[in-house]
């Protein structure tokens, strides 16, 4: 969340960058909820300080033996303006949750460095690693390659539970848990994330500090009523993030670096008929998540760190991929620059989005109270990231395409056989297990 006065000393400024993104700041009407605010909270001191000496008065007047009824009317005086007290506290109150309200809405402001435009035909290419195989025959999909091979089930998870879902089966679940076992073993054992198991549900503060609600509440799936009223996680970002809500960290202990494979729930509002097919769009995928935490002037060169990490993922795989910066009106109401990864996929003859990489700035840390502390107690802020590393069926789909054969067999790449037991799937989806 924003910080009212900083956006009122920017400005013009904080006008212009966040039209960039197609959000339009009402600076007067901004300004005039700030000063509601001051003025209240003016008021509030002003009618203590009055309370406080007419406190004073009555022990005074009760003192010195001033006449009962004297003593009476500055008691009344004194009860009055305790009442008045109460009412100018719930203007407060009310100024204060109107401007909440407001800063809530407002996404961050968007770096330079993200390109002008709110399309991903506006996002500029940075890089391309590998050549997209040249398979010699005309590529199948990820979902003609998996059904053939009886190792994804789409009809049956239509069954269960309606579009946009999917079941695996034997070598495909195998594929899965190794997927996420591999990037965890990446993570965990080569670039220093710490692993966590999170809770899948967790409170509207919760999504609130992190950024989910109130923009996305309609691509949250809700849970229970009143005192339980918990959201199902759209990615470990939020429960990963939101740990240190309201905290402060000690500056030495910065950057941190955490990883955790969760389910992730959307709705997917707004996005239908897109990627209906197969496994790209679905309402519950499971992803690797990567969070760094770090002081705030650092955050651009840990963006860099953090999208090296993603893109190691695809490397060890041998998945030809390319990196995108993505526009400041296509960019999530959170991210201040992200890049996106993208995979290719044969049977598409295009790159298709793996991971996003974002730098949030100070913005989550502020909505969630997180700060940090140096070695002789001067308070900073310190900036959030996150990114994919990676969703197990978007990369699962890609390994898929990618690695198929003409007689309808799939190669394994190399780093996932010590987590699969298998090095090839045959075209029944048997899998060619690892002759120790």
């Amino acid at each position: 969340m924003h910080d009212a006065r900083l956006l009122l000393e920017l400005g013009d400024e904080a006008v212009r960058r966040l039209a960039r993104r197609g959000y339009s700041l009402d600076l007067a009407g901004l300004e005039a909820m700030s000063s509601r605010r001051s003025a209240a909270i003016g008021a509030v001191d002003e009618l203590r300080a009055e309370s406080k000496r007419a406190a004073g008065e009555v022990g005074k007047a009760a003192k010195s033996g001033s006449p009962s009824d004297e003593v009476d009317a500055l008691k009344e005086k004194a009860r009055e303006l305790k009442d008045r007290i109460r009412g100018a506290e719930e203007e407060v109150d009310a100024a204060e949750a109107a401007l909440r309200e407001l800063l809530l809405t407002i996404p961050n402001l968007p770096s330079d460095d993200a390109p002008d435009g709110d399309s991903e035909d506006d996002a500029v290419e940075v890089r391309r690693v590998g050549e997209p195989p040249v398979l010699g025959f005309a590529p199948r999909d990820h979902v003609e390659i998996g059904e053939a091979m009886g190792i994804l089930d789409l009809g049956r998870a239509a069954k269960l539970s309606g579009a946009r879902f999917s079941v695996t089966r034997g070598p495909g679940a195998v594929l899965e848990r190794a997927l996420a076992s591999f990037f965890l073993a990446l993570h965990t054992g080569r670039h220093g994330y710490t692993e966590f198991s999170v809770p899948y549900l967790v409170t509207a503060p919760t999504m609130t500090g992190t950024g989910q609600l109130p923009k996305f509440e309609e691509d949250l799936f809700r849970t229970g009523t009143g005192e339980r009223d918990l959201y199902l996680i759209p990615t470990a970002e939020v429960p990963l993030t939101a740990m240190h809500a309201d905290e402060i960290l000690e500056t030495e202990s910065l950057p941190r670096a955490y990883t955790s494979w969760t389910p992730c729930f959307r709705s997917e509002a707004g996005s239908y008929g897109r990627d209906t097919r197969g496994i790209l769009r679905l309402h519950q995928f499971s992803k690797v998540e990567l969070v760094r935490v770090c002081a705030s002037d650092d955050s651009r060169d840990e963006l860099e760190v953090m999208l090296a990490h993603a893109e190691a993922c695809l490397q060890e795989l041998g998945l030809a991929y390319r990196v995108i910066r993505l526009a400041a009106g296509d960019m999530g109401f959170n991210a201040q620059l992200t890049y996106d990864i993208e995979v290719w996929l044969p049977s598409q003859d295009t790159y298709r989005e793996i991971s996003s990489c974002s730098d949030c700035g100070t913005f989550q840390a502020r909505r969630s109270g997180i700060r940090s502390k140096d070695a002789q107690g001067k308070r900073g802020q310190v900036a959030t990231l996150n990114g994919s590393g990676l969703p197990i069926g978007r990369t699962m789909a890609a390994v898929l395409e990618q690695c198929q054969e003409e007689d309808g067999s799939v190669t394994i790449p190399e780093a996932l056989v010590p987590f699969t037991g298998f090095r090839r799937l045959l075209p029944d989806g048997t899998p060619e297990l690892v002759i120790s």
